[in-house]
């Protein structure tokens, strides 16, 4: 199966990327504001069981890359954890939306924008699911092919617009995030997701 490994090994990178993005919950300050305090909690309490679902996704799709697995294998495995990152975007995006927005300068702007990010990142890997369950494994080649589109989608989706995110991330909302246990985390997964 050596034709699909090197393409899956870029798939498992390029999905590494993407949840980063939304991990990045990083910040430093002591600055205190209850009511922001509240908020960054509320948001990362919720975001927590999100980004474990999204480093399980990147553990099974890199496991079935250093199995060498079937072609079927592989494309269920992508399969799941597609629909899974779908899934956990979206909650996120739910999550953020039902916070309201942050008690900062702009915060319904920033909020509105990271919802708008979050839903059209999970409608992405929703795409993505599409993609692989639509790819033909009874032919290797044509299969690897397919592969290395969807590879190249990622890696797209990955480096797309964490504008959003990062705006809302930034200044009192970043410092009020970075004081959650349940924030530095999901910080610390993103870290190991990376390496």
């Amino acid at each position: 199966m050596e034709g699909t490994n090197p393409v899956n090994k870029k798939l498992a990178a390029a999905l590494s990327g993407g949840a980063v993005l939304v991990l990045a919950l990083t910040g430093c300050g002591d600055d205190s504001d209850e009511k922001l305090d509240a908020w960054a909690k509320e948001v990362c309490d919720a975001v927590q069981p999100q980004a474990a679902k999204i480093k399980a996704a990147n553990t099974a799709i890199q496991k079935e890359t250093s199995d060498n697995s079937t072609p079927q294998a592989v494309q269920q495995a992508d399969s799941k954890a597609f629909q899974d990152m779908s899934d956990a975007y979206k909650a996120i995006g739910a999550a953020v939306n039902k916070a309201g927005a942050p008690d900062v300068e702009n915060g319904e702007q920033k909020q509105q924008d990271a919802v708008k990010e979050l839903n059209s990142i999970s409608a992405s890997y929703a795409g993505l699911k599409k993609q692989v369950d639509g790819l033909n494994t009874e032919d290797q080649a044509d299969f690897a092919d397919g592969l290395k589109d969807i590879a190249a989608e990622l890696d797209k989706l990955s480096k797309s617009g964490s504008d959003a995110l990062s705006t809302l991330e930034e200044g009192e909302v970043g410092e009020a995030m970075s004081r959650q246990a349940s924030c530095q985390t999901a910080t610390a997964s993103a870290g190991a997701t990376k390496s």
